[in-house]
């Protein structure tokens, strides 16, 4: 009895292994790059397979949280209902460069969408360039302050939080490519705990 049950032990063992595997990809690179905002965000990643265009793939929507001092109990995304661009914390707050580089293309969105009905293509962005050829998209932005050629240094505002092209709130949208690679994003969470306009919820 004890053999025929670590032999289906055994079979399962391998059957779940299998069907991991079928989950379990190579390594993805990944980037560090500073604190797109000064305030606490959060940021929703797209999956392996959800965009494919460079700029898209494994790419994060970003999303400032309200400050929790001033509620006394859990970080939000707006103040009311979110039905207006304003009520949101995001809206209109400064983006900043996330690295030193150059300004590949700078171009401004169509209008400003109301929150829950996405516009149109193509929205307010920016591409980024470093030494090492790694290249950022921001997307979605407002009151975009640098043009193609220009030189940025890092955590330089360059622009505002939108809400414009495809999305559906203000966010910001943000992704990472080098040598037509999709790169995931982290964010360098030792600069961002020297941001002294940052509040850290307890």
């Amino acid at each position: 009895m004890h053999a025929f049950i670590f032999v289906v032990v055994v079979v399962i063992s391998l059957f779940s292994m299998a069907n991991a595997s079928a989950f379990i990809d190579l390594p993805t690179d990944a980037v560090v790059i500073a604190p797109l905002f000064y305030q606490r965000f959060a940021c929703t990643e797209h999956v392996s397979g959800e965009l494919t265009d460079l700029g898209d793939a494994l790419g994060s929507d970003c999303l400032v949280l309200g400050d929790v001092a001033t509620h006394g109990s859990f970080l939000r995304l707006y103040k009311t209902n979110g039905k207006n661009n304003e009520d949101w914390y995001g809206w209109h707050a400064e983006v900043h460069a996330p690295f030193d580089g150059i300004v590949l293309e700078a171009a401004t969105g169509h209008g400003t969408n109301i929150p829950g009905t996405p516009g149109k293509p193509p929205p307010g962005f920016i591409r980024f360039k470093r030494a090492d050829g790694l290249i950022v998209v921001y997307a979605h932005l407002d009151d975009i302050r640098v043009r193609e050629g220009d030189h940025v240094a890092v955590g330089q505002v360059v622009g505002l939080c939108g809400n414009n092209g495809s999305a559906k709130n203000p966010h910001v949208h943000v992704g990472a490519y080098m040598h037509n690679k999709p790169i995931q994003i982290r964010w360098d969470l030792v600069a961002e705990g020297r941001i002294p306009t940052l509040v850290h919820p307890e």
